[in-house]
């Protein structure tokens, strides 16, 4: 009989974990943020208690799961509407080689070694940086690379997300934010704040606006 509660606990466990995480939403492992990773191993935990101990009432072990599964999905319709906010959560991608040059004082402020760098310029079968136009490191800790051939002329800024100018890379190309609002007044978009996204790639702009 205990076999059978074991085993029960178990399916219903299993069930109620493959829920929690359909309604948390697809991302793959490599592009979890650091709450999700927290969230994960949190629930996990919960699981593995709610199956050993036989004694805990099921409800007792499994509310918990669900109240995680509350707080992330909330905390997830609040990023998607501030990019403050998923700043905060999620962090932000920086550039840490800028045409070959290392931001050694930006790869500090990540805790980001010159041997990750190099580890993982290896893994995209680069093996100088001097053939690195841009490389970016993402918040989910990925390197991104733009190497220097005709992939450098397909790098694309972008200059405005969710309604705020990047300022970072109105640096990056040598522009201002006087600038930037001239141009796009010109292209008819005198309100920044409608503009969900704007990039900028060989002197071509391309903008969605915000529904």
């Amino acid at each position: 009989m205990e076999y059978v509660v074991l085993g029960f606990r178990t399916l219903v466990v299993y069930l109620v974990i493959v829920i929690i995480f359909r309604l948390m939403g697809k991302r793959e492992v490599g592009e979890l943020s650091l709450l999700d990773l927290v969230i994960f191993i949190m629930i996990a935990e919960l699981a593995s208690m709610s199956i050993e101990n036989a004694e805990m009432p099921f409800f007792d072990a499994i509310l918990p799961m669900i109240i995680l599964m509350i707080v992330q999905i909330s905390l997830a319709a609040i990023s998607i509407r501030s990019r403050r906010f998923r700043k905060i959560i999620d962090g932000e991608a920086v550039i840490i080689v800028n045409k070959g040059k290392i931001d050694e004082k930006m790869m500090r402020k990540q805790r980001y070694n010159l041997d990750d760098l190099l580890l993982q310029l290896r893994e995209q079968q680069i093996g100088d940086v001097r053939d690195v136009e841009y490389a970016i490191l993402e918040a989910s800790g990925n390197l991104s690379v733009f190497v220097k051939n005709h992939q450098s002329s397909m790098f694309v800024y972008p200059l405005i997300l969710d309604g705020a100018v990047q300022e970072v890379y109105l640096e990056r190309i040598g522009r201002t934010n006087l600038w930037l609002r001239q141009q796009l007044k010109e292209l008819g978009y005198t309100d920044l704040k409608r503009i969900s996204y704007c990039s900028y790639r060989n002197g071509e702009f391309f903008v969605d606006m915000k529904e």
